[in-house]
């Protein structure tokens, strides 16, 4: 046997070995139980509040992207009856990385979790801890908009234009998507004049003050009282929007109606063109079955 017989040998096991390590290491985060270190490094990410429970030690472990949005959800859980009767506690956690989803999403550490399609498949999350849709947010086009011109993908137009970006790493249209755009023109973020805000409604108004040029978000019918339509720019259509998925280990479908409807109010009542249309993926009636819209009723 030669020497470069051997080698190949050497490399084929070595290959094999960390593809094998990898493999042990998903199916120990798609097996493993949650445990209270999985969570330690969320603690001063997290939210709590009591309900009008005053003896249930069970809790509702919640996570989502984003401080407000985890306080809101919350409160208004905390606050609803059905709720009450089956927790003592809600607590809200929330992450700003992808890395972050995975942690919950992965070891299936929360009862309710905001996520993407795509994280849910690629973990099994619904065959392996039952998670199961209950509202989600349609699909939409991240936008580059300006108040005076029509942007140009050109990277010699960025460099001196003022530009406004969410402060929200887990956010597509007014985050990640611009800085992908600004990588595959090879410009160094570095050389732009960035100007971060901590939400869609502060990125208008930087924009419509004039202290900045343009801003990188997704378009809304109310825009277009401040803004015109003939200055933006597509980055990137069909995004797929986020869903909350709720654990149904078990058939608790007072839990899901009720979340489902404290959600879908939670979602109407955010002063957003985009969030007010909120897909409710369940029928829940006092009189009948609760069943997901589109099944057919088998008692009927």
């Amino acid at each position: 046997m030669n020497l470069r017989t051997i080698l190949i040998k050497k490399s084929s096991i070595v290959t094999f070995l960390f593809l094998a390590v990898i493999l042990f290491f998903y199916i120990g985060i798609l097996q493993g139980k949650p445990a209270v270190s999985d969570i330690d490094a969320f603690i001063e990410t997290s939210f709590q509040c009591d309900t009008k429970s005053e003896v249930n030690l069970n809790e509702l472990v919640v996570y989502s992207s984003g401080k407000v949005l985890a306080e809101d959800v919350a409160k208004t859980l905390c606050a609803d009856d059905i709720i009450s009767k089956q927790y003592g506690k809600v607590t809200s956690y929330w992450g700003y990385k992808t890395s972050d989803t995975i942690e919950f999403l992965g070891k299936g550490i929360a009862d309710l979790i905001l996520a993407k399609e795509n994280l849910i498949n690629a973990f099994m999350a619904e065959s392996t801890y039952n998670y199961q849709a209950v509202v989600g947010f349609p699909d939409y086009t991240a936008y580059l908009i300006s108040s005076k011109e029509k942007p140009r993908i050109e990277k010699s137009y960025f460099l001196d234009k003022r530009i406004g970006l969410l402060d929200y790493p887990t956010s597509r249209s007014g985050h990640i998507l611009p800085k992908q755009l600004f990588k595959k023109l090879d410009i160094n973020l570095e050389n732009l004049n960035i100007t971060y805000a901590s939400s869609h409604s502060e990125l208008r108004e930087l924009l419509a003050s004039g202290k900045v040029d343009l801003i990188s978000s997704y378009w809304q019918d109310s825009d277009q009282q401040r803004f015109s339509k003939n200055y933006i720019t597509p980055i990137r259509d069909n995004i797929s929007g986020s869903r909350w998925y709720l654990k149904m280990q078990d058939e608790n479908t007072d839990l899901l109606c009720a979340v489902q409807a404290q959600l879908t109010q939670l979602a109407h009542n955010q002063n957003s063109h985009y969030f007010n249309h909120v897909e409710s993926f369940w029928k829940c009636e006092s009189t009948q079955q609760t069943m997901k819209v589109g099944d057919s009723n088998a008692a009927n």
